[in-house]
């Protein structure tokens, strides 16, 4: 199943403010705007604002209150990286950052023990068979990560 398609990362910070009124969670951005001050723009030189295509590369950072703790960061590339009670999701599309928090704060995320390999697994199941699992850090479940164990 297609995510809906968010072209900017404004487009992408506005579905998750609808998420977090959604989920009664507050919402706090910082932006950063232009070539030098994106964190993936290193290569550009000092006072670089534009991208040589002349475009205003847009970043933002979003920390969502409430349990469990989560903060998304929003690239200008169309990914994102989310840190979900400590657990780090990178690469995540972002089209996808909607569903991925509705599965978060509705419930359908979970901890999965395994065997082999040993270990506990976040699971993060979105609509159409999409899943994105991220290993647990031994000793570090934190009581809404222990809460969600399967």
């Amino acid at each position: 199943m297609a995510h809906p398609h968010l072209p900017s990362t404004e487009a992408a910070v506005t579905a998750i403010r609808e998420i977090a009124q959604e989920f009664g969670l507050e919402m706090a951005v910082t932006d950063d705007i232009g070539a030098d001050q994106t964190s993936r723009r290193t290569s550009s030189g000092a006072f670089t604002v534009l991208d040589p295509d002349g475009s205003l590369p847009h970043e933002a950072y979003v920390e969502l209150g409430g349990s469990p703790s989560v903060t998304v960061q929003i690239f200008p590339e169309d990914d994102a990286r989310i840190f979900v009670d400590g657990i780090e999701f990178a690469d995540v599309p972002r089209d996808a950052v909607p569903a991925f928090l509705r599965s978060v704060h509705g419930g359908l995320a979970h901890v999965k023990g395994r065997l082999f390999p040993p270990g506990w697994w976040l699971v993060v199941p979105l609509p159409g068979d999409e899943t994105y699992k991220e290993l647990v850090p031994a000793a570090t479940l934190t009581p809404w990560l222990n809460s969600r164990v399967r």
